[in-house]
């Protein structure tokens, strides 16, 4: 709860000067689903999250939930337990990034996937910015930049095996919810074979319902060109991350220049300059940038300006709960993504509050901060026994 109150007349209370943090409190969550999702060469069974909640001494609490790691949910847990809290006791919230960058010695440890320490630096960094938020009575969307009130949310789907029923099904089901569009999955199959896939998708969804398409990284550079070719007239909003990783940014720009679908990538990033590096080697036209899995929106927020001066879009790889306040923010963002209810429960569980979708939109609020409340009932069902 905020600590501003109205009082008599037209004014309102000042805001407190300082936030000092008195607690960082977290809570594991792992559901299972209910069946298997397969990409390119991934497969997913369970869906996890941590949340993390921010006491400050001023009575604000910030409260944000991050990533999808569940075999590794309980080491960055420890990490914000046992590496970041202990930094960050008695420091003002309000001073974003002091916090961040006494979070940010987490990462530091070359004996371990860099991305748990960012992952745990990335929740309390959101948390944090969710106090800000109700301290100063704003929503993020609007503190950020507030360019908008509402950003198109397509889902990510298109997975082998079919899993939520035909690609005509799934596809009705996201116009019935009212979706602007969906990420495909593609890069698991031959160019032909996927190019009948993303054809079938066009022909279930018709035109004006945005299509973009996402190898995760599983096509060789003349692959990735051959599907290009073969879906030059389906109206592509983007190819994410076409080539296989070990030379991308060549590859990348090789499929920009040569293949007449704009490229995106970034979500595999781990810094903003890493985000820069593949703008100046011209490999994308939209960086889809991770929050979550890269140091929170502190660190989004920097790719983002780093992006104004190369021309790119941004994007934001799922993460709904904090990527809709992101990319509205700001005049060069393009969609939000989600999931199935199947593939992702808590976005559709967990925040109790979801805002509606209008026209393909989510219409954001002026609640302060993130804005979310989550539902203790799911909470407590799919906690983390320890």
């Amino acid at each position: 709860m905020s600590s501003i109150s109205p009082v008599q007349g037209a004014t309102t209370a000042r805001p407190a000067a300082r936030l000092p943090i008195a607690s960082i409190e977290t809570i594991p969550l792992i559901a299972p689903l209910a069946r298997e999702f397969r990409g390119s060469y991934y497969r997913m069974t369970h869906r996890a999250t941590l949340i993390i909640r921010i006491r400050t001494s001023a009575g604000v609490t910030g409260e944000a939930y991050v990533g999808d790691e569940d075999k590794s949910l309980l080491d960055i847990e420890a990490i914000v337990q046992q590496e970041i809290a202990p930094r960050l006791l008695g420091m003002d919230a309000m001073r974003t990034e002091q916090v961040w960058k006494a979070a940010y010695p987490a990462t530091f440890n070359i004996l371990r996937d860099r991305r748990l320490g960012l992952v745990a630096v990335a929740g309390v960094d959101t948390a944090v910015w969710d106090a800000v938020g109700k301290a100063l009575e704003q929503p993020l969307w609007r503190l950020w930049g507030g360019y908008r009130d509402r950003i198109p949310l397509i889902a990510i789907g298109g997975y082998y095996g079919e899993p939520l029923g035909s690609i005509a099904d799934e596809i009705a089901y996201y116009q019935e919810v009212g979706l602007a569009g969906i990420k495909f999955k593609v890069g698991g199959r031959t160019p032909a074979v996927d190019a009948a896939r993303i054809q079938a998708a066009r022909e279930a969804a018709g035109p004006g319902f945005v299509i973009a398409i996402d190898a995760n990284q599983g096509y060789s550079t003349g692959e990735a060109l051959d599907l290009c070719r073969r879906v030059a007239d389906l109206d592509i909003r983007w190819f994410e991350e076409p080539v296989q990783w070990a030379n991308d940014r060549r590859a990348l720009r090789d499929v920009r220049m040569r293949g007449g679908i704009p490229v995106c990538a970034g979500q595999s990033e781990l810094s903003p300059s890493g985000c820069r590096d593949l703008m100046e080697s011209g490999a994308v036209d939209v960086c889809n940038f991770d929050a979550s899995w890269s140091g929170g929106p502190t660190a989004w927020r920097r790719a983002a300006a780093i992006a104004t001066a190369y021309d790119v879009q941004m994007g934001h790889h799922e993460e709904p709960q904090v990527s809709t306040h992101l990319l509205a923010s700001v005049p060069h963002g393009t969609y939000a993504e989600c999931f199935h209810p199947e593939r992702d429960p808590f976005w559709w569980n967990l925040v109790a509050n979801r805002p509606p979708l209008e026209n393909g939109e989510l219409v954001l609020t002026d609640a302060p901060g993130l804005g979310w409340e989550l539902d203790p009932d799911f909470v407590e069902r799919w906690t983390v026994a320890r």
